[in-house]
């Protein structure tokens, strides 16, 4: 006879909701947790999304097959009360095993949540597509593996992971960005780039930011003219919903 254990429901894959992109962008093409939905295209995890900010319940890391973190146009270091919230919360997920992925703002929360360092890049930003080059280490991670030595990924942050908690391996970094992923434990990465920007949704970054790059002396043109795509970066969104499918299956 099979159990009602058996029968009970997949834990959801949480997408923690921690910013959203501009009203312009929105209108058109939906905000961050619908293009991380869409790369991480489980087939059999429901996804959840839940909204710190505005006070939803954090579940318990038993209770959730995986989660990622998104990006925000907030900034780590100012450690508003349900990003500080979110961060104790993503120490019990890593504590526990529980797999996870931060992404921007998300791997600057990761890191600071274990005891890392995020704060202002001290060369100021990086935006537009860039290339990523993965470290040694990237060629035995379950995440990463298998990827192309050097790849293009979209990025546009203020903000860095300045220093990564101890007991990290840092996994790859760009010519400006030194860590633009990490690993912690077995199931915890961080990302600086942006594995759900595809190259419009860059393109209208850089639009909506045109003024303030300029004040920073960057041509936002010119960067947009350089936009590409970035089918191996995207890649990481799918790769890490099978190794929360797998998880759940264990």
């Amino acid at each position: 006879m099979i159990s009602g254990m058996d029968n009970k429901p997949p834990h959801p894959l949480v997408i923690v909701k921690l910013g959203g992109t501009f009203e312009a962008i929105r209108a058109q093409r939906g905000d961050f947790e619908n293009w991380i939905a869409d790369g991480l295209d489980s087939q059999t995890l429901p996804i959840l999304v839940i909204d710190p900010r505005r006070g939803d319940a954090l579940p318990a890391p038993e209770d959730v097959s995986g989660v990622v973190v998104t990006g925000s146009h907030a900034m780590v270091s100012h450690r508003e009360p349900w990003s500080e919230t979110t961060a104790a919360w993503l120490a019990r997920l890593v504590a526990h095993g529980t797999p996870v992925l931060g992404i921007c703002y998300g791997h600057q929360l990761l890191a600071h949540a274990l005891g890392g360092e995020a704060g202002n890049h001290p060369r100021g930003v990086e935006v537009g597509t860039v290339t990523v080059t993965l470290d040694e280490a990237a060629a035995t991670d379950p995440l990463l593996h298998g990827l192309p030595a050097q790849f293009p990924a979209n990025v546009v942050h203020w903000q860095s992971a300045l220093r990564l908690p101890e007991g990290a391996v840092r996994l790859a970094g760009s010519d400006h960005e030194p860590v633009h992923a990490f690993r912690v434990g077995e199931n915890a990465w961080g990302v600086q780039f942006h594995p759900e920007f595809d190259a419009q949704t860059m393109r209208d970054y850089l639009d909506q930011l045109a003024a303030p790059l300029k004040a920073d002396g960057i041509d936002a043109g010119a960067l947009r003219e350089r936009v590409a795509a970035t089918d191996s970066a995207a890649q990481l969104l799918g790769r890490f919903a099978r190794i929360a499918e797998a998880r759940q299956g264990a």
